[in-house]
């Protein structure tokens, strides 16, 4: 039976993601234990191969269909590859759905990620050769398919000795993780970080790379009856502390700080409340990395110990719009975030207060003045994100953003 393996699973794209599971099973079966539900349909030809392919944007329980694709002939600089992993990420679906950052042409096969060995080369291939492993450099390339004739130039090869499941997710889990914990902060050895959905693809690849940096991790998932079993797997990676997302708002947390420094950096793959109280627990001037929205809730700001906490929060994405329409969402929220506050505590509406307001209105306008001109203007600030590659591949989950936090103090 197929299973997905991304871990983390959106509740309202669950039933998305196992219908594609259900077409997927008809394209990958079992072989042996050693490839698992991954392996490829036997007896295919080398001019045809089969394909999860979707002509219009929708559900995609509605739009992929199984279907026999042409492959093109092998030229001088392209490759033959047979697919051996292809998960199955919430971008994927994204991407189907028509709400990704970055849409292929359509018809489009599904599939970001994955790997691939490669069958054949053409006469003027280099760096790749018959029995190599292989993993897509850029998003959209199609991975839901058994074979396919691509330009060298199009993969990268990675070590065939390393776990199947661990090269067909190489090119995005991991290197997000790595990318938002050096790229926000400077982190040392013995300092801390928060995160939630710690026990997602991402939440487990930062445990690993920052254990390996001497940097604390403090691991945040919701309560469940598996609980100390799943604690005990994310410590026996590398976590510091595993805890309940409970944990934050009790003194459980205030103990746990006792022994662990505060965090510098908070990583948020889930929003809403989750994400609210990784705010409360930072370190004054520490930075909150959201890559994620699984709560489908908006980021909310602590009033904490008499400060309002105001972060401009500024996605990445490899799409300019995409990015300046989160940023002013964002920027928004929190002005009506503070409007509420001031209603919510007329005592503290004094003069020293009102000049605080007129103070935010007036960079808040201008945030949003500089926001538009770069997108008209097409400013290289918004340039394709460059800092979301790693060894030459994209990462997927391209909403990187960086806390720059602002405090005004009520008095």
């Amino acid at each position: 039976m197929w299973v997905p393996l991304h871990a983390v699973c959106l509740r309202s794209q669950r039933v998305c993601r196992l219908s594609v599971a259900a077409a997927v099973s008809q394209c990958f079966r079992h072989r042996d234990a050693s490839v698992s539900h991954f392996s490829l349909l036997a007896g295919l030809s080398a001019q045809t191969c089969k394909a999860l392919v979707y002509r219009t944007h929708g559900d995609p329980s509605r739009v992929v269909q199984l279907e026999g694709v042409a492959l093109p002939s092998l030229g001088a600089k392209d490759v033959l590859v047979k697919v051996l992993a292809a998960p199955i990420n919430p971008s994927d679906i994204n991407m189907i759905q028509g709400t990704y950052a970055i849409l292929p042409d359509l018809p489009a096969v599904g599939g970001n990620e994955g790997v691939a060995q490669v069958v054949e080369v053409g006469s003027q291939v280099k760096s790749l050769k018959a029995g190599d492993w292989v993993i897509p450099k850029d998003a959209g390339l199609g991975t839901w398919r058994t074979q396919a004739v691509l330009p060298e130039d199009d993969v990268i090869s990675v070590p065939n000795d390393i776990p199947l499941v661990s090269a067909a997710t190489l090119g995005v889990n991991p290197c997000t993780a790595f990318r938002m914990l050096s790229d926000f902060e400077d982190l040392n050895p013995g300092d801390s970080v928060i995160q939630n959905a710690a026990n997602s693809g991402v939440g487990q690849a930062v445990i690993q790379i920052a254990a390996a940096r001497g940097i604390n991790t403090i691991n945040v998932i919701r309560d469940r009856p598996e609980f100390t079993e799943l604690s005990d797997k994310l410590k026996a990676i590398g976590a510091s502390h595993v805890i309940k997302e409970e944990a934050l708002r009790k003194h459980e947390i205030k103990e746990l700080f006792k022994t662990c420094p505060k965090p510098k950096l908070a990583l948020n793959g889930v929003g809403g409340k989750s994400a609210t109280e990784l705010l409360r627990h930072l370190q004054i001037g520490g930075s909150m990395v959201t890559y994620g929205g699984m709560s489908k809730q908006p980021v909310t700001v602590p009033v904490v110990r008499g400060k309002l906490h105001l972060p401009f929060l500024q996605s990445f994405t490899l799409d300019r719009r995409g990015a300046c329409s989160v940023s002013v969402r964002v920027v928004l929220t929190l002005f009506s975030h503070l409007l509420d506050t001031a209603k919510r505590f007329p005592n503290i509406m004094n003069s020293h207060f009102k000049v605080q307001m007129f103070f935010f209105s007036f960079m808040l306008y201008v945030y949003m003045c500089f926001l538009l001109l770069l997108l008209f203007l097409e400013c290289s600030y918004f340039q394709r994100c460059e800092g979301s590659r790693i060894l030459g591949n994209t990462v997927e989950e391209r909403s990187l953003s960086w806390y720059v936090g602002m405090e005004f103090q009520i008095v």
